[in-house]
């Protein structure tokens, strides 16, 4: 089981640890002002829990209608041109080409929601001996899903998937809390050595995938002829450009 992630840095919204202290109902009042003093004190407390309770609810992106603030975002059938991936394409190479929208895109009064995929260039990995073309191949994916929620807040749900052992099929292997972006953000590392960052601001839900695939020479002698196995380059290593790339997709998305 995935245990709860350690926080790294500021806690988010709605983390404060003030707690407002209960009026004591069963002490009965003392004659004469104290009686007026008490029931002062009283409204007093009554009023600044109020004050704390609307503090909290706005603190997690809530409107006063209950329903989750945009914060801005805008998630439209056009919103892949978001995707940039500036800090990516710089580490693994560019785009063979622009992205490309996912089929099962949801355009509803409830929640409108994107998907985008976009495919790295492919290139050659060295050989064990470091022989510059080993015949082996490597490429990467990026996919991104942005989600605006428009009548019920996304955080609880939110915050529960960052406790899930598996996700679409692929165990979790570890999550780590990323500070400073949106509201709450987390980096999921899989078992197959992809990554993801997800996060949530208001009822805008955000998520970055980057994968990676090794492909085989081309070679007539079948599975005996291949050369030796070429590890992949280490995906930990764009860690910081996945998030990088994912806080400038969620501004773009503020600002598209």
């Amino acid at each position: 089981m995935i245990s709860e992630p350690e926080l790294v840095g500021e806690d988010g919204p709605g983390s404060s640890s003030d707690v407002v202290s209960g009026f004591d109902a069963e002490q009965g009042p003392a004659a004469g002002g104290r009686r007026w003093h008490g029931a002062l004190w009283g409204v007093a407390g009554a009023l600044t829990a109020s004050a704390v309770w609307a503090a909290a609810v706005f603190g997690y992106g809530l409107g006063g209608d209950g329903k989750p603030d945009s914060r801005g975002y805008r998630v439209e059938s056009d919103s892949c041109a978001a995707m940039e991936l500036k800090a990516l394409s710089k580490a693994v190479g560019q785009p063979a080409a622009e992205p490309a929208t996912a089929l099962d895109g949801i355009e509803h009064p409830a929640l409108h929601r994107i998907g985008c995929t976009v495919t790295f260039t492919a290139a050659v990995l060295r050989g064990p001996d470091g022989e510059e073309d080993s015949g082996w191949a490597t490429g990467y994916q990026a996919s991104l899903t942005a989600e605006l929620h428009k009548e019920t807040d996304p955080r609880p749900e939110f915050e529960a998937s960052s406790t899930l052992t598996e996700v679409d099929g692929t165990g979790v292997d570890r999550v780590e809390r990323v500070p400073d972006l949106g509201d709450l953000a987390y980096l999921l590392i899989m078992e197959d050595e992809s990554m993801r960052v997800r996060a949530v601001e208001g009822g805008a839900v955000v998520t970055l995938t980057l994968s990676s695939w090794v492909s085989p020479p081309d070679i007539d002698g079948g599975e005996d002829g291949l050369p030796d196995v070429v590890d992949p380059p280490e995906m930990l290593a764009y860690r910081g450009d996945l998030i990088s790339d994912t806080r400038a997709v969620m501004k773009a998305l503020k600002t598209g």
